[in-house]
């Protein structure tokens, strides 16, 4: 485990409050493997630091994250794995399901389950795997300028990897968004519940800085033992199991993609209707 990062950035500032930003602004914060592996450092020095009681995850530039980074070229040879999965580099569905629980899934689940208060702060567009970012943290205080889209299934797979669209969003609305490919806006997200604070983006940091004190002055243990009961709540609804039948449709869409089109995506989805993240 390392405290210098390449792609994003660590620190611990006062009132007990760990931050991590994403800090590749110049791709819009896209997703590669070093930044998934960072991010899971930088979470478990939170963790492991008694010194810290909330941790922050925040996004360099206009926009949190434009999801994955599609032309990520390093090799799974080149970073610890987390898990327990292997033959990244097997043929067919073996080899992407394993790349995909390894660093999708199973980080997701992992970082969900910190047993410490995590909030984000969400400014500009999160789309498709940056939401996976946002659905693992506590609490979500985006700016009003903010903007939610998860346009995979026009990729012939049914949602990002950790698929909490029913749970953050609510059944019908959730498929209107897998459906339409649209954006959620930031006061519908606050309605629907996917949020907890709508914020002007000139105050997004205060704010979310302010909340993070305000919950780092309560006991430790009793954030932990909060924090896990209502986890618990969800678990007993059946979270993680529809969130892994979710994850094998995911792939057996891969598959079928790999079959009828040579691609894990269907090309239809890169056509005119893709929104990129300018």
């Amino acid at each position: 485990m390392t405290n210098t990062f390449e792609t994003i950035r660590y620190e611990v500032l006062p009132d007990r409050i760990a931050r991590i930003t994403l800090a590749r602004p110049q791709v819009r914060n896209a997703q590669n493997k070093k930044m998934t592996y960072e991010l899971n450092d930088a979470f478990d020095l939170a963790a492991q630091d008694d010194d810290v009681k909330v941790i922050v995850l925040a996004a360099e530039g206009p926009h949190f994250s434009s999801g994955h980074d599609l032309r990520d070229p390093q090799p799974m040879d080149e970073f610890p794995i987390i898990g327990t999965w292997s033959g990244f580099d097997r043929p067919g569905g073996e080899g992407i399901t394993a790349l995909e629980h390894e660093i999708f899934l199973g980080m997701c689940w992992r970082w969900r389950n910190i047993p410490k208060p995590v909030l984000a702060q969400a400014q500009g567009k999160t789309i498709a795997g940056g939401l996976m970012l946002l659905w693992i943290c506590d609490v979500i205080i985006a700016a009003d300028n903010a903007e939610f889209a998860d346009p995979v299934v026009g990729f012939g797979v049914n949602g990002v990897e950790y698929f909490g669209h029913p749970w953050e969003l609510g059944p019908r609305k959730a498929k209107e968004m897998l459906f339409t490919g649209d954006f959620v806006s930031a006061r519908d997200a606050l309605q629907l519940g996917m949020v907890n604070r709508v914020v002007p983006l000139a105050d997004l940091e205060k704010e979310t800085l302010a909340m993070a004190a305000r919950i780092a002055a309560k006991p430790s243990f009793g954030l932990k033992l909060a924090k896990e009961s209502v986890n618990q709540t969800l678990d007993t609804q059946g979270m993680w199991a529809a969130l892994k039948s979710a994850f094998y449709m995911h792939e057996l869409g891969h598959t079928h993609n790999q079959a009828v089109f040579g691609s894990w995506v269907d090309p239809a989805g890169l056509g005119p209707g893709y929104r990129k993240v300018r």
